[in-house]
């Protein structure tokens, strides 16, 4: 990356900007709504309230509070787009409805560029029924080795933290069945995704240059924006992101209105939240602690798969062939699911045998990726079998893995019955970890359930969680 990098100052330090960004944060004294169209979007946030629904009663009591950030979960990356369309219509015009003070809105999605763009802002301006001066493009995630830099979107390869980067284009991402793109250079890809609606011409840029001169040259960036148009920014780090939030900040004071379309490493910044170092083992259990917990100190944890990113399937091969942690597999037939020639209660069964033993019970679908005329419900008949498994099982794991972030929250709402959880912290980088709070079907108080993105970590980062949470007692 440093050839991307040369001419250019150098970033500044984020820890010479945080009492400034936690100041103007406070004085704007607007709490930042993250709706997320999958739940990774914690995945650099800690101590923050996420609902998985969205009825006026829990956003009103959710926007009165002093806290300056809360999510909304939709799960719309899963769905069709007119039907993420309405959901976000509908968000709006109830955050709009309920809300008893000013707030600022951001449409959290991938930092690879998949998902529902530019249907989602669009509806959630239609609902809030507000003209904004642009739409703000950070897909920026420098846990996972992404950045932005001239106005292109670049992924560290092999690993999150290598110094090797490639455009997003040409990663397995931009080969996805439903958000497939051909090219990382934002504009362009703003003039296919939004079928013209925009031309890469009328795409707006925020340099890194700019951002390197400090918050006062963003601001006034930003004030020459007008007419809605998307705002590409380019960013290199925490350290260039503050400076740019500031200058967001002051641009917003004086009247600007921007909604937010980012990666997880915005929302922290945008919050004004300092980073935290990772979680322990001990922590984690420490902070889900209940006398359920207690109970099941000898039972054995479980991960369930469903991403069919080739990443998740290399974790997966790792975690299973690993000989320092036990394991079942339990694999859910995709092909049998779609022929409807399988039964849950076998697999239900010896995923409850391992759990209750205290081995690792990993329940997967099956790895040879399944298309056809309509793959988001082909998608979603895969983890309609897995939750079918989950709901069948008796035992009370020590802790859940749910890899993938349409499985995650899928997993956490209807396998487990969560409607609100707390995020603790993050096991590793990117990736988080939730107290399951509340929800009226809620099986497991106080349950640590660790939200493992698809597209994050390397060959053996889901072997380590289960490793971590294995070798620790919940006792400790």
């Amino acid at each position: 990356m440093a050839e991307l990098l040369a001419g250019l100052p150098p970033e500044p330090v984020e820890a010479e900007l945080v009492d400034a960004l936690q100041s103007a944060v406070a004085r704007g004294a607007r709490p930042l709504v993250a709706i997320d169209d999958d739940p990774t979007g914690v995945q650099t946030v800690h101590d923050v309230e996420v609902l998985l629904t969205w009825g006026e009663p829990e956003l009103r009591a959710q926007l009165a509070q002093a806290d300056d950030l809360f999510f909304v979960l939709t799960n719309s990356r899963s769905l069709p787009t007119p039907q993420a369309e309405r959901i976000n219509a509908d968000l709006g015009q109830r955050l709009r409805q309920t809300a008893t003070r000013p707030f600022v809105v951001a449409s959290r999605s991938d930092s690879t560029l998949r998902g529902h763009f530019p249907a989602e802002p669009l509806a959630l301006q239609r609902g809030l029924e507000t003209a904004f001066d642009g739409i703000l493009l950070v897909p920026a995630f420098f846990e996972g080795g992404r950045y932005t830099i001239d106005d292109t979107h670049w992924v560290a390869t092999p690993v999150a933290t290598s110094p090797a980067v490639i455009p997003a284009s040409a990663t397995s991402f931009a080969r996805d069945a439903v958000f497939g793109y051909t090219s990382a250079y934002l504009p362009a890809w703003v003039e296919d995704k939004s079928g013209g609606r925009w031309r890469a011409a009328d795409v707006r840029s925020v340099s890194l240059g700019t951002v390197r001169a400090g918050p006062e040259q963003v601001r006034r960036a930003l004030e020459d924006v007008h007419g809605g148009v998307p705002v590409v920014v380019n960013v290199a780090g925490y350290a260039d992101l503050t400076a740019f939030v500031l200058g967001l900040l002051e641009a917003e004071a004086h009247g600007k209105r921007f909604l937010y379309r980012t990666a997880a490493s915005f929302v922290r910044v945008r919050a004004g939240q300092r980073p935290r170092p990772l979680l322990e083992a001990a922590d984690v259990y420490a902070a889900s602690g209940s006398a359920e917990a207690t109970a099941a100190a000898g039972h054995g944890g479980l991960v369930v798969v469903g991403s069919y990113q080739p990443s998740s399937t290399q974790q997966l091969e790792a975690l299973l062939t690993s000989p320092d942690v036990p394991t079942q597999a339990v694999e859910v037939p995709v092909a049998d699911v779609l022929d409807g020639q399988w039964s849950p209660d076998r697999l239900a069964a010896a995923l409850d045998e391992a759990i209750a033993h205290g081995t690792l019970g990993v329940l997967h679908s099956s790895r040879a990726l399944v298309t056809g005329a309509d793959n988001l419900a082909i998608g979603q008949a895969v983890t309609d079998a897995l939750l079918a498994v989950l709901q069948r099982t008796q035992s009370r794991p020590r802790f859940v893995i749910a890899k993938g972030g349409i499985t995650s929250h899928e997993v956490a709402q209807r396998g487990l019955g969560a409607l609100r959880a707390t995020v603790l912290g993050q096991l590793q980088a990117g990736v988080p970890v939730w107290r399951l709070e509340s929800g009226p079907g809620l099986r497991y108080t106080g349950m640590p359930y660790v939200v493992f993105p698809g597209n994050v970590g390397g060959p053996t980062s889901l072997l380590d969680a289960a490793r971590t949470l294995t070798s620790t007692s919940p006792r400790s």
